[in-house]
């Protein structure tokens, strides 16, 4: 099993500056909720850091861009980003939607609740 992160933002340096810019004037309207959960204003949060560093999954990160160009394929869904999803050799299957992350209000939950995901797939 691995976890692969999607996050709703483009890849580059351009994109990254927007971002940032965006997250501090106007932080409601910010359209990832997974990087808000896993990053502050300009790293990466202590928390996350320790939790990726920690875990015995593999896991891969990807901008969206990133995502859909590694990913291509006319079966791949449409997906509304940012997603995790979970792959076995075979298949992506999604482990949180972009509606599962916007439901989680801190990184301890994010956290919590991939954690109980993961267990429910490992258990069956």
């Amino acid at each position: 099993m691995k976890l692969l992160f999607v996050y709703n933002a483009n890849s580059g340096v351009v994109n990254t500056a927007l971002d940032i810019a965006h997250k501090i004037i106007k932080p409601e309207t910010y359209s990832c909720s997974l990087c808000q959960l896993t990053h502050g204003s300009f790293r990466e949060k202590k928390v996350w850091s320790a939790f990726k560093k920690n875990c015995d999954i593999p896991m891969e990160f990807y901008h969206k861009d990133e995502f859909e160009k590694q990913f291509r394929s006319k079966f791949l869904p449409k997906y509304n980003y940012p997603i995790v999803l979970w792959t076995n050799d075979y298949d992506l299957e999604f482990l949180m939607t972009a509606e599962d992350l916007n439901a989680c209000a801190t990184v301890d939950e994010l956290i919590e609740e991939i954690g109980n995901r993961v267990n429910c797939l490992e258990n069956h």
